[in-house]
């Protein structure tokens, strides 16, 4: 079929068939497509949207474009964990190590900064001598040995979804319920999970504004993964304000070590204990909801969770003497305080242009191909709810390059609001949707 057809067919609001989205999949895949071919598809799916059916027949195309692993020969539930993307979100770098050492094994394939959300790979690249790109014989060795892994997709995984992910990320078509459903579930159904656990971010820092929004995203990857015979759970998370205090790749990771000491921000820390408690459950490590929080926090308590970081780390290339000498990392040259204009209480923390400054300081990529700055990015003094006088530092930047400083410092001036009164209080966890009902904890 031609390209020039299917693009018009979406354009004008019809359904694809099975044949257009299987050639554009193949398209993508072997090169037949040209870059500006597939970016037109994708605004028109943006703008038109695509029917459940579609979705589907789209994530299956996604997940036969490469290889699919197979992992029977580990002992166990493979349990596999994603989150949509949010500012501050280094959940999975503290979590598959944490649940690793509750005895689950996590199978994991994540990807790079997209718009203003960090990338998991890019954070653990902070770490000198890290390897994301690895062998899937070597991923399978590491799920053997260490019980966790995170690495990028391999060429055989999913290919068609890396060509896309990439260029959704430099054409304004990262907000699409099809396009994230379908580029999640395609990577978790190639990599090996039998089950998931999901983080559908929802507020001004996730791609997913409204809760009714991300309640429908989670609906679709649910039925996802049940039609492929993969148990799919999905938390619906609060995105309104950074996750933790870093922002930041480098930065994002001293404090995931912070948190496997027991000495991390408790909104991140309570994220990780509540998603890890259901991949135990998931992997039937424990016989209760209450045993399984008990054995994830005994976990991080007993410094567990941070000896298998150490080991993954170790595993990848990594120098794994980050998790006692934080110095390691790289570290910016230069620091910036942005201070109250007056006194009273934090009220409000813009993710979204927070995320926005992270990336003016070089943390993240305007474009495809950009170089990232892995020791730039952002520490929150104070957050919502935080008493500040005037002239205090809310904000810390940190840059090597002065000249991303102004634009970096407009972005944070306008993201932090100022009040009398305390915030009202919202639920880091918004709602959890799964394969036998839904429970929303806020309004849809």
């Amino acid at each position: 079929m031609r390209a020039v057809d299917i693009i018009r067919s979406k354009r004008d609001g019809e359904a694809l068939s099975r044949e257009a989205i299987e050639s554009f999949v193949s398209g993508v895949t072997d090169g037949s497509w040209a870059d500006y071919q597939a970016s037109a598809l994708l605004m028109a799916i943006v703008l038109k949207g695509m029917t459940p059916v579609e979705t589907g027949w789209l994530t299956e195309a996604m997940a036969r474009s490469g290889e699919r692993v197979d992992l029977s020969h580990i002992p166990g539930v493979k349990v596999g964990k994603h989150s949509t993307g949010g500012v501050g979100d280094k959940v999975s770098i503290v979590l598959a190590p944490l649940a690793a050492a509750c005895g689950v094994v996590v199978p994991k394939m994540s990807g790079r900064g997209l718009g203003h959300t960090g990338g998991t790979l890019d954070k653990l690249e902070s770490i000198p001598g890290f390897q994301v790109a690895l062998s899937l014989d070597r991923y399978r060795t590491l799920l053997e040995e260490v019980g966790c892994c995170l690495i990028s997709q391999t060429a055989n995984i999913a290919p068609a979804d890396k060509a896309l992910y990439a260029l959704r990320d430099v054409t304004a078509t990262i907000e699409s319920l099809p396009l994230i459903a379908s580029s999640v579930m395609s990577k978790k159904l190639a990599e090996g999970s039998d089950a998931l656990v999901l983080d559908v971010k929802c507020g001004r820092g996730a791609f997913m504004k409204r809760p009714a929004d991300a309640r429908a995203l989670a609906r679709a990857m649910v039925s996802i993964g049940a039609t492929a015979g993969v148990r799919t759970e999905c938390f619906i998370t609060q995105m309104d304000v950074p996750l933790g205090r870093a922002v930041g790749n480098a930065l994002e990771i001293a404090e995931c070590i912070e948190v496997l000491r027991g000495r991390g921000p408790a909104d991140l820390t309570e994220l990780v204990v509540r998603l890890g408690a259901r991949m135990v459950r998931l992997a039937r490590q424990a016989p209760g909801d209450e045993a399984a929080t008990a054995l994830v926090r005994h976990a991080l308590e007993s410094g567990a969770g941070l000896k298998k970081f150490r080991d993954m780390v170790a595993g990848q290339g990594g120098d794994p003497g980050v998790v006692d000498d934080a110095g390691r990392l790289p570290s910016a040259r230069l620091t910036h305080q942005a201070t109250a204009a007056r006194g009273g209480i934090v009220t409000a923390l813009d993710a979204l242009l927070i995320g926005r400054a992270a990336v003016a300081l070089g943390a993240g990529r305007d474009k495809k191909g950009d170089e990232v700055d892995l020791s730039a990015g952002l520490l929150l003094r104070k957050k919502p709810g935080d008493v500040v006088a005037a002239g205090e530092p809310i904000v810390e930047l940190h840059y090597n390059d002065a000249a991303r400083l102004q634009a970096a410092e407009t972005l944070v001036t306008q993201a932090i609001v100022i009040g009398d009164h305390a915030p009202a209080a919202v639920p880091l966890v918004l709602g959890w949707v799964h394969d036998s009902g839904e429970t929303m904890f806020v309004a849809t």
